[in-house]
């Protein structure tokens, strides 16, 4: 064999001992390592993002197997991450919809409408502050005694990041794209969601609207495979948000079609038409939409099912779906028929398809479960993203994913202006809130626009004292704390914000001075 060969056949020989590791023995991959090998450069390189995954991988299942939350806030700030360390936290999140309002030219609120490369470029901005600030405590400490050394508080400036990858901004070579410049960045774990690009309707609350199942998988594989051609050891992160769609793109895939909705009126006009006759006319297009999903009785087919059949032909129906779980319409069509052969349901799930041609999706766990299950071959951790947390619906979800994957991390995102109290949670129940999702394997938490909202409220109190005091209130508030000997030394600027290895370097080059002819 030639040399090409011989070292195609090192590399196979690798990668599947690679994929044999215990931290990737969870992985079930639709591809062969020889096609790993093929797409291959001839050069490896050791990226710093594998070193920071399996930190975190180690991270995150001690503290599954101890059932603690792993706390974490959204970061876009090399200063706030630095502060991060500081106060004990040991992972650290990038939030898209933070980065895409405060990092690009033309901001946006969380429609993912940001440059692809938007994230990534956060994350290897953090990165390289954190390297700097590992190198800046490691210089000053070597430079000092052992005696002295025990007076200096020592801190973990590498956490590693996780990061929000969005719906991946395109088709699976712009998916390749993000993962690798994520992979070069530095990243421990991003996430891909459902959603559709160029949908996402976050701030609106309504309206959003997911991919169907296979092309979800086709994110996260493209992702996979790029990951594994670069042999880096990132974590990758399944985020289902079809908790709170209402609407799927395409009815491609059959295991979506338990949750596709229509109508069960055979007199109602489309949608489309009904909105638009209400635009013409100069109503309320909200209230024309309401009466049209009530006289339409807009349900799925099973419940179709359920309404139109007796109880016993409807056992009979359910019978055969349990046997085939994801049935397509056709089949449901074909089971109620054996069911109940006189009786014809009436459900067209085109009339309720809006302006791109989408078609209403149920909004409910079950949902959630069926994506998170058929992404779990490729992921190594996941999120079923639920905006408004029930506790019922919390506790399947983490229950029927653990039936399939014992053992797995879950994450769980907090929404900022959710009102707990208005839905029905004591104060003790809240206070525990974090405690119990850990108890269920969400073990990583994070709330993402705390750079948003924590920092605007912080900002706006020291604003408003500088405005009435002052100096003196900076004196009191900012200089005396950031020079107080506990917990941080020796001085406002070294201890806050570092500078040990400027002087350092400049140190270095002094040393040949005395050479400097004087006269």
């Amino acid at each position: 064999m030639g040399e090409l060969e011989d070292t195609y056949q090192k590399d196979i020989k690798e990668i599947k001992e690679w994929w044999a590791m215990d931290h990737k023995k969870h992985l079930t991959r639709p591809y062969t390592a020889e096609e790993v090998a093929q797409f291959r450069n001839s050069v490896k390189t050791d990226y710093l993002s594998s070193i920071q995954a399996r930190k975190l991988w180690k991270t995150l299942n001690s503290y599954r197997a101890a059932k603690e939350p792993l706390m974490t806030v959204g970061c876009v700030e090399p200063l706030l991450a630095s502060q991060m360390s500081r106060a004990g936290l040991e992972c650290v999140y990038v939030s898209g919809g933070v980065s895409g309002l405060t990092q690009v030219e033309e901001p946006g609120v969380d429609h993912a409408d940001y440059p692809w490369d938007t994230v990534p470029r956060v994350v290897n901005r953090i990165v390289k502050s954190q390297m700097w600030r590992d190198r800046t405590q490691r210089q000053h400490l070597l430079s000092l005694s052992e005696e002295e050394r025990k007076t200096y508080p020592q801190f973990d400036f590498l956490l590693p990041i996780i990061a929000d990858g969005d719906m991946g901004f395109g088709g699976v070579t712009t998916i390749a794209k993000c993962t690798k410049v994520f992979v070069e960045a530095g990243v421990a774990m991003f996430h891909l969601d459902d959603l559709a690009i160029g949908l996402k309707k976050f701030t609106q609350g309504i309206g959003r609207t997911i991919i169907p199942t296979s092309e979800y998988l086709k994110r996260l594989t493209a992702a996979r495979f790029q990951i594994d051609v670069m042999g880096a050891d990132t974590l990758l992160m399944s985020r289902i948000d079809s908790y709170q769609c209402g609407f799927i793109t395409s009815v491609f895939d059959a295991r979506d079609h338990k949750y596709v909705m229509g109508s069960t009126n055979p007199d109602i006009a489309p949608l489309i038409k009904v909105l638009a006759d209400a635009r013409q006319a100069g109503e309320s297009i909200g209230a024309a939409k309401l009466k049209w999903f009530k006289d339409a009785a807009v349900m799925t087919f099973d419940e179709a099912a359920e309404k139109d059949l007796s109880a016993d032909e409807f056992a009979a129906y359910s019978k055969l779906i349990d046997g085939d779980k994801f049935a397509s319409l056709t089949k449901r069509r074909k089971y109620a028929k054996e069911a109940a052969p006189e009786k014809t349901i009436f459900f067209d799930w085109d009339d309720g398809r809006n302006s791109y041609g989408h078609y209403l999706f149920k909004q409910c766990i079950e949902s959630v479960i069926d994506r998170a299950i058929a992404a779990l071959p490729l992921t190594d951790t996941t999120w079923g993203r639920v905006d408004a947390p029930i506790p019922a619906d919390v506790e399947k979800f983490h229950v029927e994913l653990s039936k399939v994957s014992p053992g797995r991390v879950f994450g769980f995102g907090y929404v900022g202006a959710y009102n707990f109290a208005k839905a029905g949670y004591t104060e003790e129940q809240v206070k525990n809130f974090h405690n119990d999702l850990a108890e269920m394997g969400a073990i990583w938490q994070v709330q993402p626009i705390f750079a948003i909202q924590g920092i605007n409220m912080f900002n706006n109190e020291f604003l408003n004292m500088w405005k009435k005091e002052g100096i003196f209130g900076y004196a009191r508030d900012i200089t005396k704390k950031a020079e107080d000997p506990a917990p941080f030394k020796p001085g406002a600027f070294a201890s806050w914000g570092g500078g040990y290895l400027a002087d350092g370097f400049i140190d270095i080059t002094d040393a040949n001075d005395h050479q400097i002819p004087l006269e």
